[in-house]
């Protein structure tokens, strides 16, 4: 899933493939450094400390571990949940920037447009729904089974993953992600990750998927 992180137990966190401070002005360096080598890094240990405890769980990846979680033992659905999402969640919000940003392309492109009209428009909605997200969580672009588009929210570190849905990128939306810049105008900050989004790699998830 992820370039960021090794595929499976133990995973490790890479580096980003740009400075902390190349997405200025948009996200500043300090909230990147912080939220990248402390909140991403910290379930990424809380994750290995809790698969160090099941051997029978080192194998999976992090889709595997998220998509099976409410089968799990009782004891074992919430650390994954928290911690196996909290590692996805933040590897796809990572790897979903660049500087400069990127525009939808190929089968995303057309995708968009004949879901939500226009780019601009499927921005309104996604900014929207960011916006609205109640507390902590993610905004979403995801595709269902059949490559049907839907624009959601989750709480927490929860996943679209469980309902059977192809994520393609998310804005994290918890306040540690841009209260050092933006403090309560978190409009302000969606647009600004607007400017920085990598949408043409949504596109290529999309194609290897879909195509």
């Amino acid at each position: 899933m992820t370039s960021l992180l090794s595929p499976c137990y133990p995973f490790q966190l890479g580096a980003l493939p740009f400075a902390y401070n190349a997405l200025e002005p948009n996200i500043d360096a300090a909230t990147m450094e912080i939220h990248y080598t402390r909140h991403f890094k910290e379930y990424v240990d809380n994750l290995n400390a809790t698969l160090a405890e099941c051997p029978r769980l080192q194998c999976c990846n992090l889709e595997e571990l998220l998509r099976c979680c409410d089968r799990l033992p009782a004891n074992l659905r919430t650390p994954i949940r928290r911690y196996a999402g909290g590692a996805y969640n933040h590897a796809m919000y990572f790897e979903g920037l660049t500087p400069g940003g990127s525009p939808p392309c190929g089968t995303l492109a057309r995708a968009i447009d004949c879901t939500y009209g226009s780019t601009e428009l499927f921005k309104a909605q996604l900014k929207a729904k960011a916006t609205e997200v109640f507390g902590s969580g993610y905004a979403w672009l995801a595709a269902s089974r059949t490559g049907r588009l839907a624009i959601m929210a989750t709480a927490n570190q929860d996943t679209p993953l469980p309902c059977g849905c192809v994520p393609l990128l998310n804005v994290d939306v918890w306040e540690h992600a841009y209260y050092l810049k933006y403090q309560n105008l978190r409009a302000n900050y969606i647009d600004a990750w607007l400017r920085v989004t990598d949408f043409g790699r949504a596109s290529v998830l999309h194609e290897e998927r879909f195509c």
